[in-house]
């Protein structure tokens, strides 16, 4: 009922907001903390991008919320200005900020090229998200995540820093992708 609603919300406004803030918990929880606890630079990057690459691509679990709820809600409210449009802005700001600062912290570790763009591997990476979902999820395309984690293992390859980093990410199903490298001790 309408006042139910107010009473935990207060508007109806209220509530999506709720939800938007929610899912960026969950998503935080299930991608962004699991990264943490891989070694600062690419190994954290690994995990973060498989991590939302699957979580993107899952059939049927609840943790496909997260993600689709970022691209839905931006196709959605991006030319609806409010309270709920900014949720979600501030949701994926929030995500790309971590993501960006991952991305510096493997230049600064040696892993990726001193001269990496940050904001350039971060719009490549994004847009790999956004494929995935639309392939996958709305065209139900078998091979999608295997087709994006070819393209993050390119984007890694050209940022590589001094070809002497052989980054390779297996494509997997789950939100838990083991990402695997492999740095040639010299």
């Amino acid at each position: 009922s309408k006042g139910g609603v107010f009473s935990h919300f207060g508007s109806l406004e209220e509530l999506p907001c709720a939800v938007v803030r929610e899912c960026h918990q969950g998503f935080a929880r299930e991608i962004g903390g699991p990264a943490l606890v891989a070694a600062r630079g690419l190994p954290r990057l690994l995990h973060m991008v498989t991590g939302w690459m699957g979580s993107t691509a899952q059939p049927n679990e609840a943790s496909r919320l997260y993600g689709s709820l970022y691209i839905s809600g931006a196709v959605e409210f991006d030319d609806r200005p409010g309270p709920v449009r900014d949720a979600l802005v501030e949701s994926v700001s929030t995500w790309h900020a971590a993501t960006r600062r991952t991305i510096v912290q493997s230049v600064d570790c040696g892993d990726l090229r001193a001269d990496t763009d940050a904001n350039q591997v971060l719009f490549e990476i994004h847009g790999l998200i956004l494929a995935l979902h639309y392939d996958a999820r709305f065209l139900k395309h078998h091979g999608s995540l295997a087709h994006a984690t070819t393209g993050f293992n390119n984007i890694l390859a050209r940022f590589s820093s001094d070809g002497c980093l052989d980054a390779s990410v297996s494509p997997s199903p789950s939100p838990s992708i083991s990402a695997s490298i492999s740095i040639p001790k010299e």
